[in-house]
């Protein structure tokens, strides 16, 4: 289904504004419920600007309720506004450490782990134990994609959840580094049926995961290189079950989404460097 922009644009308009029931957006577009229905969850699936809440859900009288879901800066707190600040300034991950928002999260609702190695043991940090557990969607913070070589089951699991109909939204540094794998990646969709892959190119400092609304696994690399103290490369794992922090960095990735650039249009600028350095 395609949306009008006219009709894309009215509703995000008329929700910016209030909150608005289904029925309010059907009037206002002049398209019965269903039709209606299908555009929000459209739109909020391609921007992450608004999102729908279901009250009393299950009963005859469940509403349905869409709000905006916009990252606006002056209604976060002042800390989570110096921590927005810093992932867009950064470009790499070495430029934002995941403890700022770790320490803030109540101890019931996250969990750390050390490993010496990138790919865990542990089982509850593991993409092949994590991923699988979505039922509607993935956000990923990546730097250059290098986390698709790191186990045999990734592409499997990715299919996985493709032909489960999970979308998949990627953001990533598109360059020479991470050609191959961004190619890979969304050749997916052409396996599967459908456009289950979507990649931006954008260079943030955020290595970390956000599966639905239930829970966000973020990945800090310590290295020799900038920690004196250290003998060998260190990895940190830390899972966030906290509604809070899970919807603020789905407002960051979506505030990241909208200012990056379609993966398509760098892997063609890259073909064309590619050919150039063959003549």
């Amino acid at each position: 289904m395609v949306i009008q922009k006219e009709i894309k644009d009215s509703i995000i308009r008329i929700i910016q504004q209030k909150p608005r029931t289904i029925q309010e957006i059907a009037e206002t577009i002049g398209k019965n419920w269903r039709t209606a229905d299908r555009y929000v969850e459209l739109i909020a699936q391609e921007t992450g600007l608004i999102a729908v809440r279901i009250f009393r859900e299950g009963s005859r009288g469940a509403l349905k309720v869409v709000y905006w879901n916009a990252l606006e800066r002056a209604k976060g707190s002042a800390y989570q506004e110096r921590l927005l600040l810093k992932i867009i300034q950064g470009k790499r991950k070495e430029d934002f450490s995941p403890l700022d928002i770790y320490q803030f999260v109540d101890p019931e609702n996250r969990k750390a782990f050390i490993e010496k190695t990138e790919f865990s043991q542990q089982q509850q940090i593991r993409f092949d134990y994590l991923l699988p557990q979505a039922q509607q969607q993935i956000l990923f913070f990546s730097g250059n994609l290098s986390w698709v070589e790191l186990g045999p089951n990734i592409h499997k699991v990715l299919e996985d959840l493709a032909k489960r109909k999970i979308r998949i939204k990627v953001l990533t540094r598109v360059d020479i580094t991470s050609q191959k794998n961004t190619e890979e990646m969304l050749s997916l969709n052409q396996r599967v049926g459908w456009d289950a892959v979507e990649i931006r190119h954008c260079e943030q400092p955020l290595r970390a995961i956000v599966v639905d609304d239930s829970f966000v696994s973020i990945k800090e690399v310590m290295s020799p290189l900038y920690c004196r103290e250290l003998k060998e490369k260190t990895f940190l794992f830390y899972l966030i079950q906290e509604q809070e922090w899970i919807s603020w960095l789905q407002k960051v990735f979506w505030n990241l989404w909208g200012q990056s650039i379609d993966a398509g249009e760098r892997l063609k600028a890259l073909d064309s460097v590619n050919k150039l350095q063959k003549i």
